[in-house]
């Protein structure tokens, strides 16, 4: 329950960020080519949210090499931080560019998560495959944000 109370309370801050005059600026902004409807990104978050939840539960619960298991969930909690960080980033400060530079971080935060957890339980790892390519994608509609709102 610990596991995805914390990524209950970072989907809750970004929730509460991307509220208001936020959403505003948001829909302001020219979009790139395939990006999906705003409605579709709280239930895919959600989902994400849920499997590395389990994934690290999974992982928590893995008794052998104990210290391999501190590693992965130290680098669980280091993406989770940096998840944390680019609702504020990108839509509270409107730091397009800096979004883009803390969506790489968590690209090779997460795909570092995966592996650790793939070495220490394959059903852990492949449930945060997903969230890997959410994040790869996201990294690209940021890019594309602010290629078309740059100047």
């Amino acid at each position: 329950m610990g596991f995805l109370g914390l990524c209950l309370a970072v989907a809750a801050s970004a929730g509460w960020i991307t509220a208001g005059a936020n959403l505003i600026w948001y829909a302001s902004l020219n979009p790139p080519p395939g990006k999906p409807p705003n409605w579709l990104f709280g239930p895919v978050w959600t989902l994400m949210y849920l499997a590395m939840a389990v994934a690290a539960w999974a992982i928590w619960r893995e008794s052998s090499l104990p210290h391999r298991r501190r590693q992965a969930l130290t680098l669980w909690g280091a993406q989770l931080a940096i998840n944390a960080s680019w609702t504020p980033v990108f839509f509270g400060l409107h730091l397009i560019m800096a979004g883009v530079a803390v969506l790489a971080a968590l690209a090779v935060a997460v795909t570092a998560t995966a592996r650790q957890f793939a070495i220490l339980d394959r059903k852990a790892g492949l449930l945060m495959v997903p969230y890997v390519l959410w994040v790869g994608f996201a990294f690209y509609l940021n890019m594309g944000f602010w290629w078309l709102n740059r100047g």
